[in-house]
């Protein structure tokens, strides 16, 4: 086992936020493959990009020749954590929860893998706790948890101590789930340890507890801090609401972009947060973005590795055309599925019949907000469509020699696009 290297390779890229016994966890870690879990709620019916970080660190100890056991909550689940938030969860039913859980489970595997000498395993606390008895429940893990030291617990004490709200005895008990989870783990699969976000430490605390109460054996909590944006912003999030590790959800366009974007002075910590470069690679590019900022080559390769990463080579490709094409102007690189994918990132668009006329669409997709404007425009060789300079405002649709007989992609100026879509 290369632990003295994995744990290095922790502390470097920032993903050590708590550890509960650095040198037990350490000299445990030495004695062999280790079993560890990380657990994931289904909120969603898809991950988003912030689950990256226990994804992937889950992925960095199978690398090291661990075993990675990745949980889904299907109970939790139905419970809802009150980690992190101010107020109460909206209860789903156990038809919708079971069915992201489905999703869920499609979704994770392609980050790890399952064959080999130490494969991943994914499980469902559902099968374990869904026809265990409330009576049973009760004396078994129950008895081992003080309400007092429950409520403080800053996952409870927030609550508490926010006016007007409180807590519901639905997500007061969470924490006894997460915990018997890790019991039922450690009798399952002997595994002993835990890894999560930062905002999880009393949860998998409570559950180090329980396992050193019902097995008399000593288990490890490993935190990730929870990731943040140099200037306060949220991470995560996009103009267009939250960036999804599902296509359908964000396109891999949209996916690549929200990394291309990134701000130089978050380049550094995201490549050692979200990719497999060395450290080597990664000082590099961050002397690169300090020297030479204008070039992004450090947001291009972190663009680059993620989307491959989630996506795949053929999606990558993708995004990467449209993002070449769209900056030098030149369409006829694009593919029917490009074109479809900005359609469905909420590019601008209008749904035309043959017949329309040009100025008339150019409202419809918001790239005007007058006929009037969209004249001007265009008498003022302002406008491409295609790639083609527009010369006569009298111009109507006709598709006849639209890309793929659907689209055409109007260009304002040198930046602003919109998408004219045939009608069905």
């Amino acid at each position: 086992m290369k632990t003295h290297g994995l744990m290095h390779e922790l502390r470097w890229r920032g993903l050590i936020s708590q550890l509960s016994n650095a040198n037990g966890l350490e000299e445990y870690l030495q004695g062999g493959s280790r079993a560890l879990y990380c657990g994931f709620d289904p909120t969603a019916d898809s991950l988003h990009i912030g689950s990256l970080v226990p994804l992937l660190a889950l992925k960095r100890f199978q690398l090291q020749g661990h075993k990675p056991i990745l949980l889904l909550g299907g109970a939790t689940g139905l419970i809802g954590d009150p980690s992190g938030r101010d107020d109460e969860r909206n209860l789903n039913t156990k038809d919708v929860v079971g069915s992201w859980v489905e999703s869920l489970r499609a979704q994770v595997g392609r980050f790890l893998d399952f064959d080999g000498n130490n494969p991943a395993v994914i499980c469902n606390n559902l099968d374990w706790t869904e026809k265990l008895d409330v009576v049973s429940f009760l004396r078994d893990i129950g008895k081992h948890f003080s309400v007092n030291g429950m409520i403080q617990r800053e996952s409870v004490k927030t609550r508490l101590d926010r006016e007007g709200q409180g807590i519901s005895y639905t997500e007061f008990s969470y924490m006894l789930l997460q915990a018997m989870d890790f019991l039922e783990l450690a009798r399952r699969e002997d595994c002993l340890i835990q890894i999560g976000g930062s905002d999880q430490w009393g949860n998998i605390v409570s559950g180090i507890d329980l396992v050193r109460r019902h097995l008399g054996k000593e288990a490890f909590a490993l935190t990730m801090p929870l990731v943040t944006k140099s200037d306060g912003t949220k991470f995560g999030k996009s103009a267009s609401g939250a960036i999804w590790l599902d296509a359908q959800k964000t396109s891999p366009y949209s996916f690549y972009q929200f990394w291309l974007n990134t701000a130089d002075a978050d380049v550094e910590p995201f490549l050692k947060l979200f990719t497999f470069l060395t450290e080597e690679e990664v000082a590099a590019l961050a002397r690169e973005t300090q020297d030479h900022p204008e070039l992004r080559e450090g947001q291009r390769r972190l663009a680059h590795e993620v989307t491959q990463l989630v996506h795949g080579e053929e999606a990558l490709k993708s995004a990467e055309r449209i993002s070449e094409c769209l900056f030098a102007g030149e369409v006829a690189g694009l593919q029917e599925a490009d074109l479809a994918q900005l359609q469905q990132d909420g590019l601008s668009s209008c749904i035309c019949e043959p017949g329309t006329g040009l100025l008339t669409a150019m409202v419809g997709a918001n790239l005007v907000k007058s006929t009037g404007e969209a004249r001007k425009l265009i008498q003022g060789n302002g406008v491409k469509m295609n790639g083609q300079p527009v010369t006569d405002p009298r111009m109507e649709i006709s598709f006849d020699d639209a890309l793929f007989g659907r689209f055409y992609l109007i260009r304002k100026g040198k930046k602003q696009y919109a998408l004219l879509v045939r009608g069905a």
